[in-house]
């Protein structure tokens, strides 16, 4: 494996790969130019996968800015720069959607929003070494330095983590740390494809990376905005307002390339839902809506929304959804469900909310159908056709010296 530092071309390449890169301390190689770009991308469609980070900002805006592109195959890494004045990353986009080359990610979904903002298409096939790490027992959300330190015994310097992608020029320091994300990269990737192997979990990180090379995982509707925001209604005007001003809300981010919270904040958002003002003067009894906001063209906008909102006949609301009858998610059930739930990920060495979540034992509780990641793909073959066995009396549980066990139970007695 390369050791840190900086990158020089090396002239003595063979044919095939004709541009090898190699770290050195006096100069920092860094594509600024498409033609550059074409000849990496040429020669990186030419191996197996390819690994890919980036470094963006988003504090300020609703849409993540691209500041640098880090690529690296198994001879060689270089740094993009998206800023540069003459380059088109259209080669990039042909690279990322070259199905014979398999792209690595860590912890992908920021990465691939960019990608899908910017060409319009996910890449593919993809593979992403923080979910893989996870169903091979490393750990939930095992950060990329965990895994550098464990799987390469190296200690990333991460002094430059929260620096300024978007000025130039980068120092030498910020290129290094850059390119240590995808080049440490390569040996996870490889690791991580021995250890799937060896516990044949093969068909578990293809259920995940399903959920990563669909489009909709990024691309966020403004109709379907309102499940994104914590708010308890009861009524179906109140949801018909909060789906309303949430989408509101989404638009208005998009088109102004702004956060969400700097329109409108959650809570905000929630109270304006069931309190509905619909004058000015109404606006300033709200705790939640800065003050003076009655005033603005945004607040106008709302009460245009909720007077229709208000106007709507009953049969159009949505309808809010019934609990499903059943025992109490918190009751005897529940506590039986976390129990297998245990025994499982101990027995896979895996921790328990890679299997399933607090929320989706209760869900599985108050309903057979829930649709909740654990009555799906590998999770339901491991745990939850057996936890919905548990909740119907066909199954028991029993503690013997080696851990929980399961019992067959036989209805007919």
């Amino acid at each position: 494996m390369m050791r840190l530092g900086t990158l020089r071309r090396d002239d003595n390449a063979d044919n095939r790969h004709p541009i090898i890169f190699e770290l050195d301390t006096d100069s920092m190689q860094v594509i600024t130019s498409t033609r550059a770009l074409e000849a990496f991308c040429k020669d990186a469609a030419t191996y197996d996968f390819v690994t890919v980070d980036t470094e963006f900002l988003r504090e300020t805006t609703y849409w993540p800015k691209l500041c640098l592109i880090q690529a690296a195959t198994t001879d060689r890494a270089v740094i993009i720069d998206p800023l540069a004045d003459d380059i088109d990353l259209a080669p990039f986009a042909e690279l990322l959607a070259d199905r014979h080359v398999t792209k690595v990610f860590h912890a992908a979904r920021q990465d691939i929003e960019i990608f899908v903002k910017l060409f319009g298409v996910v890449p593919h096939p993809i593979f992403d070494t923080q979910v893989a790490a996870s169903v091979c027992g490393h750990g939930d959300s095992v950060s990329y330095d965990n895994l550098v330190r464990s799987v390469v015994g190296e200690q990333i310097d991460k002094s430059s983590r929260f620096t300024d992608w978007s000025h130039r020029p980068l120092t030498e320091k910020q290129l290094s740390y850059a390119l240590a994300d995808v080049t440490h990269l390569r040996d996870i990737y490889a690791q991580l494809r021995t250890e799937i192997e060896k516990t044949r979990r093969g068909a578990w990180v293809a259920d995940e990376m399903a959920v990563l090379e669909s489009v909709d995982t990024y691309v966020i509707q403004p109709e379907v905005a309102w499940k994104r925001v914590k708010a308890r209604v009861n009524k179906p005007r109140d949801l018909a307002a909060l789906q309303a001003i949430a989408a509101w809300r989404e638009r208005r981010a998009q088109e102004n390339d702004q956060p969400r919270g700097r329109i409108l904040k959650d809570d905000a958002i929630a109270e304006l839902a069931i309190q509905r003002p619909t004058t000015p003067d109404a606006f300033e009894k709200l705790r939640a809506v800065p003050r003076g906001y009655g005033r603005s063209s945004a607040a106008g906008e709302l009460i245009a929304i909720i007077k229709s909102v208000e106007a709507a006949d009953k049969s159009s609301l949505p309808k809010i959804a019934e609990r499903p009858r059943g025992p109490s998610p918190k009751g005897a059930v529940g506590d039986l469900l976390r129990v297998w739930l245990k025994a499982v990920a101990d027995t896979n060495g895996v921790a328990t909310r890679i299997i399933a979540s607090s929320d989706d034992i209760d869900a599985i509780v108050l309903d057979d159908n829930a649709d909740v990641p654990v009555l799906k793909g590998w999770r339901r073959k491991l745990f939850g056709e057996k936890a919905l066995a548990i909740k119907h009396g066909r199954m028991a549980l029993a503690a013997t010296r080696k851990g929980v066990v399961e019992v067959s139970v036989d209805l007919a007695e």
